[in-house]
């Protein structure tokens, strides 16, 4: 491939969508190309949702022909679209021969994006169906980047809720998808890009102690910490990575975090997922008080969401107020989260990327 007409470099296509607006525009200089076609490229894509460049017309083709020799648009694509009776819409995305999910969460006041970040999961939490999936792959950043785009898409043309708040919350494990996920925040937050507030997304972790460190230096978002468990014992078997990161550490790294944050002014989120018989005894909610006593926080406790083979319970209603009731006693911010697409399998931790006979 000829720069300039000097240089010779054989390269292999760029997709436009793992690039933000800064490199995009490096990108093009090099080509010899003006600058103001970046944001004209990046409006097509970002604001028509155009994954052919083929579409833009108000580029000269000769220019088009040039830029597509090292760049190119490569969406994944949406396989099904499963509605829930609670105007949650599951997306089954393909990918090679594997699914990933993602999760559109419509409120009164806003509208929640759940977006995956592996196929399948590393960690194997044992009470969630993604983690019983095992791992395949890190997902790209194109990958992540088209999950959102291709939401954006199909909500616009169905007049729904903008997306107003984007979560790392689908299946896997984002801070052991380090480098793709913390890319896909920057083109995220991009303003010529996706153009989402950093205030408005959230990632969600068991607690990965080196990322944790290295993220804090890097980009500024919501922290959630799946902690779930007080005890380590349990926590080991349950979140089997617990053996190498352990909570009294993951606390630690966390409350790092939010020190060095301006997005958790209002401190670190903790999901605390309801197993009846595991997690939701008195002793236990004692035990959250006494571990969180000094990190400023809110605790989000999750129902936790059946699914098949699955040898959890849900704790009952009346565990889950006390243990709510004892933590207000005791003056933490604690919320009980909703259930969502529990009818479609798209509540918190049924994300598996499996095709079930019943939607084929």
């Amino acid at each position: 491939m000829i720069f300039n007409g000097i240089i010779k470099i054989n390269i292999k296509k760029i997709n436009i969508l793992s690039i933000n607006y800064k490199k995009f525009l490096i990108l093009l200089i090099i080509l010899g190309e003006k600058p103001f076609r970046a944001k004209q490229i990046m409006n097509y894509i970002y604001n028509f949702y155009i994954n052919d460049l083929n579409l833009i017309n108000n580029i000269n083709k000769k220019i088009l022909n040039k830029i597509k020799k090292i760049l190119n648009i490569k969406n994944i694509k949406i396989y099904k679209i499963i509605y829930s009776n609670d105007g949650t819409i599951k997306f089954i995305m393909k990918i090679d021969k594997q699914r990933i999910e993602t999760i559109y969460i419509p409120e009164k006041y806003r509208a929640t994006l759940c977006i995956s970040s592996q196929i399948g999961c590393f960690v194997g939490c044992k009470f969630c169906l993604t983690g019983k999936q095992g791992f395949n792959r890190n997902l790209y950043i194109s990958e992540i980047i088209s999950q959102i785009l291709n939401v954006k898409k199909i909500i616009k043309k169905k007049k729904l809720k903008n997306i107003t708040n984007i979560v790392f919350m689908g299946m896997g494990e984002p801070l052991l998808n380090f480098k793709n996920v913390v890319s896909s925040i920057l083109i995220i937050v991009d303003k010529y890009c996706l153009n989402f507030s950093k205030y408005r997304i959230t990632l969600s972790t068991v607690g990965i102690i080196p990322a944790l460190k290295k993220l804090k230096n890097i980009i500024d978002i919501n922290l959630a910490l799946s902690l779930h468990f007080t005890n380590n014992k349990i926590r080991n078997n349950l979140i089997p990575i617990n053996n190498k990161y352990n909570i009294k550490n993951i606390l630690k790294a966390s409350k790092e975090y939010i020190n060095n944050s301006k997005v958790n002014k209002n401190g670190l989120t903790i999901e605390y997922v309801m197993l009846k018989n595991v997690n939701d005894n008195t002793k236990d909610v004692y035990k959250l008080i006494s571990i969180l006593k000094n990190i400023p926080c809110k605790i989000n406790l999750i129902p936790f969401n059946n699914f098949l083979k699955s040898k959890f319970i849900c704790s009952t209603k009346k565990k889950i107020n006390t243990f709510f009731k004892i933590l207000k006693k005791n003056g933490f911010i604690v919320t009980i989260r909703k259930k969502r697409g529990n009818d479609i399998n798209a509540s918190c931790g049924q994300l598996s990327g499996k095709i079930l006979n019943r939607i084929n």
